[in-house]
């Protein structure tokens, strides 16, 4: 049998590169995409060579316009076939407050937060056959609940994301299953101190933060659900359940 096809957007670094290994580990051939080096972490690469991955690295910025239809022709072109999994994990991060917010910086964002994942997801469904139902994975965030003032062009594009799936999910139908993962803070930056980390482990509702293998595990069985569509997994140590004056880093 032919191995399922996944395409991670982001896939060769943080999170992306965690989701990727997961999915190489579970079986899948692999098309990762990055704005950036392709070269992917250091753990991801040993996976890959672990387990003889069939993987594939594509450079797009999304962003750009039909950069989406570019790059599925072009994993269509070497893998022979549509993936059967697409997970939409890039995307861009800024700092502006409301103070900061302009047309540029929410265009910037929703361009690839938003827009990419859409026009990539309908991509998808045009390359894949009537009866092959893939799965497409929106990585949001869990501010999506309880926003902040704090990464404002971020947050409303990350919640249009999420607004996005259940929408998707009923225009495409039996075509294709959309589902969203919503992360907590999962592989801190070097912004944040040990013992920050331990009060924020502690400030959870579960006593602890999420690690990145946890969101690569609500990928994996969201790609496998074949009766679940539409929903959006927390995966946050609870932290959706409350509300933070400030993103977490400020805390």
């Amino acid at each position: 049998m032919t191995r399922p096809l996944a395409l991670v957007t982001g896939g060769m670094r943080r999170l992306g590169a965690v989701i990727a290994a997961q999915l190489a580990d579970a079986g899948y051939d692999l098309a990762l995409t990055s704005h950036g080096d392709g070269t992917p972490d250091i753990e991801l690469a040993a996976t890959l060579d672990h387990n003889a991955t069939n993987w594939m690295y594509f450079a797009a910025d999304l962003s750009a316009e039909g950069a989406t239809e570019t790059l599925m022709s072009e994993v269509l072109a070497h893998f022979g076939r549509a993936p059967d999994l697409l997970v939409n994990n890039a995307a861009m991060f800024g700092q502006d407050g409301w103070e900061a917010l302009s047309a540029n910086s929410l265009s910037d964002h929703f361009a690839l937060n938003l827009f990419a994942p859409i026009l990539l997801s309908r991509a998808l469904v045009q390359a894949s056959a009537e009866t092959a139902q893939p799965a497409i994975v929106q990585i949001v965030d869990q501010r999506i609940t309880n926003p902040n003032g704090d990464q404002l062009s971020y947050t409303l594009s990350k919640q249009a994301l999420a607004g996005s799936v259940r929408s998707l999910a009923a225009a495409f139908g039996k075509r294709a299953r959309v589902n969203g993962v919503a992360p907590g803070l999962v592989i801190p930056t070097d912004d944040y101190d040990d013992g920050q980390m331990q009060r924020l482990n502690e400030d959870m509702p579960l006593g602890q933060l999420p690690d990145a293998k946890a969101i690569a595990d609500a990928v994996l069985y969201l790609a496998k659900a074949r009766h679940v569509t539409g929903q959006i997994v927390f995966v946050d140590g609870g932290a959706h359940l409350r509300s933070y004056p400030r993103d977490f880093m400020h805390l």
